[in-house]
């Protein structure tokens, strides 16, 4: 069970979650939207039938622009205790799932801790990931240490001004930053079987409209804290209008070739070596998983 005064995450918002929703929006019992077999994240963690991911709702962020935000602004999905969320990790490798890929976990990582402990107790062999916003605390990722085995955080922003206003975090880059140096102690440097990715810290990064300089930013920050071959890198370019993006009119469009070049081209600079990059085509609402499905293999 959820501790019911919460501070899972940075904001320590100490809800009782037993009679109210903490400030991510989240119940006491974890919510699931959806688990699906995910074929469009990085290839290192989608091969095969694809990535077990299982989306949970509710976030700690206020990311104006969140392409999930069906479910993370509001609880949508079936609540979940412990066992059940056990049979679920089982039954994605049962279909085939090359991994189990936890989307927004962060209010209920008490229950997705004690979940994964029984699932590998009766057979789940698969890598886990935590795949979150960044914006975490190291108390919290501290109880996960052994449990997983792929950090994947964003690194959203640098500047407090942008965090504040785009996501209502203006603590945003430190928390996050003592969030990545937390999952890197545990996991170490990339450990990977061919292609495929067993251990390690991807780091996303999605660059926005008119943000370049801050994710330069970024990226300096890493390479000053990391070593070049100490985490993967992934820069995205499908930042597509969306939520409340409409709210804000610089952000009311996607980037052009020449920002994301312009990010692309500091990560060459600053010599890390594994970074993903994306093409004009991973732009569009196309690529936003179907929440209206519980369940669903074919993606």
């Amino acid at each position: 069970m959820e501790d019911s005064l919460c501070s899972l995450c940075p904001r320590k918002c100490k809800i009782d979650r037993r009679t109210e929703r903490g400030y991510c929006g989240a119940s006491l019992l974890p919510t699931v939207s959806k688990a699906m077999l995910h074929k469009w994240e990085e290839p290192c963690i989608c091969y095969g039938s694809g990535s077990g991911a299982v989306f949970f709702s509710g976030c700690q962020l206020r990311c104006v622009f969140c392409q999930n935000h069906k479910i993370s602004k509001n609880l949508l999905g079936k609540e979940m205790d412990s066992e059940e969320l056990c049979n679920l990790f089982l039954s994605l490798q049962d279909h085939g799932a090359c991994n189990i890929n936890l989307v927004s976990p962060t209010p209920y990582i008490n229950t997705i801790a004690l979940a994964l402990s029984k699932a590998k107790s009766k057979g789940l062999t698969i890598p886990t990931i935590f795949n979150s916003g960044g914006y975490e605390s190291i108390e919290t990722l501290k109880t996960l240490d052994g449990l997983i085995d792929v950090y994947l955080p964003d690194f959203k922003f640098y500047s407090p001004e942008l965090s504040r206003k785009y996501a209502k975090a203006g603590d945003y880059a430190e928390r996050t930053l003592e969030a990545i140096l937390e999952m890197y102690r545990q996991v170490g440097k990339p450990l990977k079987s061919g292609d495929y990715l067993l251990k390690g810290v991807i780091v996303r990064h999605l660059v926005l409209p008119g943000c370049t300089s801050d994710s330069v930013e970024i990226l300096n920050l890493l390479a000053n804290k990391f070593p070049k071959n100490g985490l993967i890198l992934s820069l995205m370019r499908q930042y597509t209008p969306m939520a409340d993006a409409k709210d804000f009119p610089e952000l009311s469009r996607c980037i052009t070739t020449l920002e994301y070049n312009r990010v692309v081209k500091e990560a060459k600079k600053l010599e890390f070596t594994d970074v993903y990059t994306q093409s004009k085509q991973s732009v569009g609402e196309e690529y936003v998983p179907d929440f209206s499905t519980f369940f669903d293999e074919k993606n």
